[in-house]
Formats: structure tokens, C-alpha cells, sequence
């Protein structure tokens, strides 16, 4: 009767041509454009490897754990199943399996998890199949390739990156183990979701592994005091460029909307890993700079601790857990608090005492006169951060937010972007989502428009008191004002704009008029619309992007050019086959000339005043260095704060504020909290990058030396003196003083 069963099943069992044309579903994955993984989405967190590039510590490690007898077998482990058996017995229930590695295979291809006598005898049959058609190493690289283990993460090689962050080739011994404990229950043995557990089955394996000789004594027992540094965040890679990586997703997932998750295409950006990782640094630091100049705020929330039995509970790491990590902004449980030091569970098992300057930032509300919800006390959730030092601090969440973006001129590649302070807290992008008020970095665009009008740096203009009545308004007078109060009468339009002097710019547009502006803004790549024509234009009070804004930059550093900031480069299918490529027009193609060079050239220099004398002066005294160029930005009320500014190679915009407008605060300019986020990157993105000034362009006249220098169009000019047309001076200039800089 088993026979006929036999005979009638045998050839209806499913083809395996699913394993001998293997097409595991491979995850989208994005690199930066040196090569760097930044993101992956998908189902199953996946990387195909070769059998031969599985090392042998794995091999061992998976054969002790799973079924030694692999390579004797014929798919069916008799001996294993009498040895399980016999333990059951003894034991008194079922407390073994005998499931081979082939067995294994058949069911994760082709059966479901039910366990019935005719699953059983279907996953018998096929793994008598499987053998008959396939050689033992391949199935083993199909078992180490399809498995699941966790955490998404489908396959060794993908274990060994999720569990500990490095290839599977790096792994050792220890890993090896831990990794080999997972099949057989990737959920209770889990080394994220429980430690305890997963080390017990680690234990297990390395056992077995001594026992069937794959390692001897020394190496089990160094492997047993091996500590595990296990990734407790999904989304570490190499790189913090979430919101690159989410960008490219998007772009591809509408290129290319069928199996976009599942077929292994490789996207390439345009970021430069170095550039893009210096880009989030110094927007952290800035934002955090800024929140500590605001003070602390006290508890970000209290645990309930009645059931925690110790201060080594493991249902202090369990509560922990509803708190992500941003970051280096490290979770911890305040154990007990006083005025002189405060003990603090710390995620991932470290008690901490903090003492000194360590919780100077906290002081306040350590005092027992804090509010009741925000005092430090037994219970309170905190935020860890480590100083330069590398000790630990208190410190926390920010709620101010900022972008930053960085592009190459000459093309329109994005070097850097960094949408926000965290994208798991907060995922809108606010390079290319956020619409903000420009401020006064939206000034060059109005002095540029002045140019094609017949002014030149060297015209002046009243800066003096405006009123415009309300017959003019519509509504009421306007009566604007300098940011510092102050009036300074006639001066050059080089001096206003270095200085940012409202009355001039208001001045400038009311002369060339607003309409007019407001069609020229579309060259820089603004929506015309989004600037209304009224005055206010003067002062930055129409709405951008930062994405606008360093497109508009850009066109000043390159020479006169709109590129098209883009930030993927190319996408490439299963089969590393270019299927899609960015479609570049570089700098220097006339057909995407927005301005006049001659305009760019005067613009450049007089952006390059703000750098060196003006409201950004900061800028080329610590990066040392005189062809930076840019504007700084303060929105009413100090609602925004901005900095755009670029070299001939890179233009670059940070701007800083709240999510729901409101004042940052008294003083905190473009120049205090947007800038040094600019600078930092700049620091990096110019290291070895030689100074460079632009060559004056054909149909220039210049005048003058050092900061009186000025420019005239040719066609403007009627009475041109000796020396026409001569090379402008750029020799060194003098170290501005800024123990008073100019205000925005």
C-alpha cells in the first residue's frame, strides 16, 4: 500500500525548477556614488552569496547546530530521526527534531508550516527529489541564501549585516554560532528581542561544534567570553542619509512601479559619502548648539516603576524599547536623582552616574522647585549624549528642526542633503518640502535683477527711513526698518548688500519695479507666484525650498547657468544592467543660460563681501579661505534663519526653525544658527579643493582697488578712464575685525 502511495505521489510533486533557476526576491537598495549603502526596501531583507563565499566557521556552525550528518544523508537522517526519538522517549515528550537541512529546503520552497502525515510525506518525497537533482553543496547554499532569521532578514549574509553590521565574511566564531542558533526559532532566539535566550542557544551550538571537532579547545572557550555587539536599529548603515535614500525610492519605485522591491535593482545617488556624512554632523551639532542656548525642558516622560525589581531589571531594556535611539541621542531610566548627581539606566544595560558638568544642563530641573512633569526623579526617561570627551552627558530631544543641501554647480549633482534633524522621528523633508520665508538671503536675486536695470556695486542708494502710505499698501502704511534699528545714509549697493540693509533693497525694487523682479526670480528657478509683487519681495517675504534656494545659488557659482539639482544618477536592474541615467546639461551649454556672466561675475562679488566683511563674516575667517560667497537669511520675528553660500565647486543652504512657525529666539540670526551648519560642511567639502576666483568676463569695465572695486557694464559706460577693462584686483584683503559683525 506505501508503495502504490509512492508510485501515485512521486510524479506529481512539484518541478524544482524554482531551486535550479534560483530568483531569491533581492531588496531595492541604494548607494551613495562612491559606493556606500544607504538604504534598502523591500519584504525580506536579502543578499545572495555564493556558496564558496560562505566562510567555513559558518558552515561548521550551521551543520553542529542543524544536521550533521548532511553530507551522509540522503535527504532523510534515519539515524538523527532514531537518536530524537530516543531522547523524546526519555525525556517524556517531544523535546527533538530530526528535520535535515534538505528537509528544511523543501519546506521553505514548496510546503506550508501545517504539520499533517501528508506534509510529512510530501516533504520526505521532495527532499528524496532535491538529492536526486541537485549536488549537497548547492542545496546548502540554497538553505544559507533562503532561510529566515529575524528581524526581515532572509539569509546568512543578511544576518550578518542586520545582527552585526559587518559581511558575512567578517564574522567570527562567536557570531557564527549565534547566527547558526537562528533557524530553528528565529523569533525566541532573537539576540535583539532576547539576548538571554539567544545566548543560551549560542552556547548550545559552540558545544556541538567542540564536540564534532570543527573547533578545539582554546577557540570554544575564547568564544564563550567573546563579547556580542549586537545592532539593536534596523536602519544602520554606513552612511545617515535617510532622506536621500527614501528620495531615490520614491523616484524609482515611479519609474519603475512593478516588483521595485523584489527584484534586486541597485539605485546610485549623487551623494559623496564623506561630504554627506560631514552635511548631518555639523546640522546635529548646529541644531543641538541651538537647543542647549535654549536651555533644558526637564523628563521626556516618566516610566511607572512599581514592577521593576532592580536596578539590572530586564524590564527596564523591555520599557526602553518604546524609546528609539535619534541618533546619538541615547534613551536612559533616571534611577535616583539629587542635586549632585544623577544615576541613570542607560539602554542596553549600563548603569551610569553622571556628576559635575555631566548634568550641569539639567540643574534646573533637578531642584524642587521644577514642575512636578518635568522634574528629574526616580522613573524619568532622559537622553544620553557623549561629549567630545567621549563621556556622557545629559541632554535631549531638539524641537527645533533644519535642512541642509549641498550642490555641484557645474552639473546640478546633489553632493549632501540632510532633510531634517531625525528621519525616524520625523520624516518630512524639509529641503524639498518645507516652504519658508527667505529672508534676506533672498536679496541677491532682487540686486541681480537691479543690474540688468543699470545699477552697478558701485551705485548708491539712501539707506534712510521708508514710509509707503496706505494709499500705496492698499491697507495700511508700511514703515520696515533695518534688522539693528540703525541708518547708515548714502552708501554702495556692495556695502548695502554686505551689510543687509532693508531700506536699500526696498529702494532698489521700488525702482525697478516689482513686477519686474518677480519675473526675473524665475530665471534662479523660483515659482514667480509664490513671490506676489509688492515691496515686501525686498525683504524675503515670499515663500521657498531650500532645494530653490541652492538652485538659485548655484547660478551665481557656476557663471550665469540654471542646472537642475538632481540626486539620482543612474538605476540598475537584477542583472547590473543601466536601466535609467540622470539626463545632465552641465554649466557652460548655452542653452540653459539664465543670466547675464557679466551679472553673475558682479554678484559673485559683492556675495563675496557678505563672506569676508558682512553679515557672514564668520565664514572665511575659520574655513580661512576668500572665494566663499553667500547671504545670510532672518525672517521676521526671527521665524526662520538661514545661510546660502557656495565656492565656484559647491554651493551649499542651511536653514533652522519650527515645524509650526515661531520665534527661535532673540538674536539667532541666519548668521548665529544657520551658518555654522554651512561652515561645518564646507570645512569638509573644500579641504583639498584650491582657491578659486572667477575671471571678469568680456564686456566689463572696472573701477577702482580692494573693497572700492566696482563694475560697469561697457554699454553703460560714456567716459571710460585709462585702464579700462583691467583684471580685478585679487590679492589677499585684509583680516575683517569681527568683534562687532554687522547684523542681519
Amino acid at each position: 500500500m506505501v508503495l502504490i502511495v509512492l508510485i501515485l505521489t512521486y510524479p506529481n510533486l512539484p518541478s524544482l525548477e524554482v531551486l535550479t533557476d534560483y530568483r531569491p526576491k533581492i531588496p531595492l537598495r541604494v548607494y551613495t556614488s562612491d559606493g556606500f549603502l544607504i538604504g534598502e526596501y523591500g519584504e525580506e531583507r536579502r543578499a545572495v552569496v555564493a556558496f564558496q563565499d560562505v566562510p567555513t566557521v559558518l558552515k561548521n556552525a550551521i551543520l553542529a547546530a542543524e544536521d550533521d550528518r548532511f553530507y551522509q544523508h540522503g535527504g532523510i537522517d534515519y539515524t538523527g530521526i532514531l537518536r530524537a526519538a530516543g531522547a523524546n522517549l526519555i525525556g517524556g515528550g517531544k523535546r527533538q527534531g530530526a528535520s535535515t537541512i534538505t528537509q528544511q529546503v523543501a519546506r521553505n520552497f514548496f510546503l506550508t508550516g501545517e504539520k499533517t502525515y501528508t506534509r510529512k510525506l510530501y516533504e520526505a518525497l521532495l527532499s528524496f527529489k532535491i538529492e536526486s537533482n541537485l549536488s549537497k553543496d548547492q542545496i546548502f547554499e540554497l538553505y544559507i541564501n533562503q532561510i529566515f532569521l529575524g528581524q526581515r532578514a532572509y539569509g546568512f549574509a543578511a544576518a550578518a549585516q542586520i545582527y552585526f553590521g559587518k559581511p558575512l565574511k567578517d564574522i567570527s566564531i562567536a557570531e557564527a554560532a549565534m547566527l547558526a542558533g537562528l533557524p530553528k526559532a528565529p523569533s525566541a532566539y532573537n539576540p535583539v528581542v532576547n539576548p538571554n535566550r539567544a545566548r543560551i542557544r549560542q552556547q548550545y551550538v559552540l558545544r556541538r561544534m567542540h564536540e564534532l571537532g570543527y573547533i578545539n579547545d582554546t577557540q570554544h572557550a575564547a568564544a564563550l567570553k567573546e563579547p556580542l555587539v549586537v545592532k539593536r536599529e534596523l536602519a544602520g548603515y554606513a552612511v545617515h542619509a535617510e532622506y536621500v535614500a527614501e528620495m531615490a525610492r520614491q523616484i524609482t519605485a515611479e519609474r519603475f512601479p512593478e516588483e521595485v522591491y523584489s527584484r534586486g535593482m541597485k539605485v546610485y545617488t549623487t551623494i559623496i559619502k564623506a561630504e554627506q556624512e560631514a552635511a548631518y554632523l555639523s546640522l546635529r551639532k548646529g541644531v543641538m548648539d541651538y537647543d542647549r542656548r535654549h536651555g533644558y525642558r526637564g523628563a521626556e516622560s516618566y516610566l511607572d516603576m512599581k514592577d521593576i525589581q532592580s536596578d539590572q531589571d530586564e524590564a527596564i531594556d523591555e520599557a526602553l524599547q518604546e524609546f528609539p535611539d535619534a541618533g546619538d541621542l541615547i534613551p536612559a531610566l533616571v534611577l535616583a536623582a539629587d542635586a549632585k548627581q544623577i544615576k541613570v539606566y542607560r539602554k542596553g544595560g549600563e548603569v551610569v552616574t553622571l556628576t559635575g558638568d555631566a548634568i550641569k544642563f539639567a540643574a534646573r530641573m533637578l531642584d524642587d522647585k521644577a514642575p512636578p512633569n518635568k522634574r528629574l526623579k526616580r522613573g524619568a526617561i532622559v537622553r544620553l549624549l557623549k561629549d567630545d570627551k567621549g563621556s556622557w552627558q545629559i541632554s535631549q530631544l531638539p524641537e527645533v528642526e533644519s535642512a541642509f543641501v549641498a550642490v555641484d554647480p557645474r552639473d546640478g549633482a546633489i553632493r549632501a542633503l540632510v532633510g531634517g534633524f531625525d528621519f525616524n522621528r520625523n520624516k518630512f523633508n524639509h529641503v524639498t518640502q518645507a516652504w519658508r520665508q527667505p529672508g534676506s538671503s533672498f536679496k541677491p536675486f532682487i540686486y541681480s535683477a537691479s543690474l540688468e536695470k543699470g545699477y552697478n556695486p558701485g551705485s548708491v542708494i539712501a539707506d534712510e527711513p521708508i514710509v509707503i502710505p496706505a494709499s500705496q499698501t492698499g491697507s495700511q502704511a508700511w514703515e520696515p526698518h533695518n534688522y539693528d534699528g540703525k541708518y547708515e545714509g548714502p552708501m554702495k549697493l556692495r556695502t548695502a548688500l554686505a551689510k543687509s540693509k532693508n531700506m536699500v533693497s526696498i529702494r532698489i525694487l521700488q525702482s525697478i519695479g516689482t513686477h519686474y523682479a518677480q519675473d526675473y526670480a524665475g530665471r534662479f528657478g523660483f515659482d514667480p507666484a509664490k513671490h506676489p509683487p509688492y515691496l515686501t519681495m525686498a525683504l524675503g517675504a515670499g515663500s521657498v525650498t531650500p532645494w530653490q534656494m541652492v538652485t538659485g545659488y548655484a547660478v551665481f557659482a557656476n557663471g550665469g547657468y540654471k542646472v537642475n539639482p538632481f540626486v539620482v544618477r543612474e538605476i540598475r536592474d537584477e542583472r547590473d544592467q543601466v536601466v535609467a541615467r540622470s539626463a545632465e546639461i552641465e554649466a557652460g551649454n548655452e542653452t540653459i543660460r539664465s543670466i547675464d556672466p557679466r551679472n553673475a561675475f558682479m554678484m559673485d562679488s559683492m556675495l563675496r563681501d557678505v563672506t569676508i566683511y558682512g553679515t557672514a563674516a564668520k565664514a572665511s575667517a575659520l574655513l580661512k579661505r576668500q572665494d566663499l560667497a553667500g547671504k545670510t537669511g532672518t525672517t521676521n520675528e526671527y521665524v526662520d534663519a538661514w545661510f546660502c553660500g557656495y565656492q565656484m565647486t559647491v554651493a551649499g543652504c542651511a536653514w533652522i526653525g519650527f515645524d509650526q512657525p515661531r520665534k527661535l529666539g532673540d538674536r539667532e540670526t541666519g548668521g548665529a544658527a544657520a551658518l555654522p551648519i554651512w561652515i561645518g560642511y564646507m570645512g569638509r567639502a573644500l579641504k583639498d579643493v584650491p582657491v578659486q576666483l572667477p575671471s571678469m568676463p568680456e564686456g566689463l569695465v572696472a573701477y577702482g582697488e580692494g573693497r572700492e572695486r566696482t563694475y560697469v557694464y561697457a554699454e553703460n559706460v560714456r567716459t571710460q578712464p585709462d585702464g579700462e577693462g583691467e583684471a580685478p584686483d585679487t590679492s589677499p584683503l585684509p583680516k575683517p575685525d569681527l568683534s562687532t559683525p554687522p547684523s542681519d
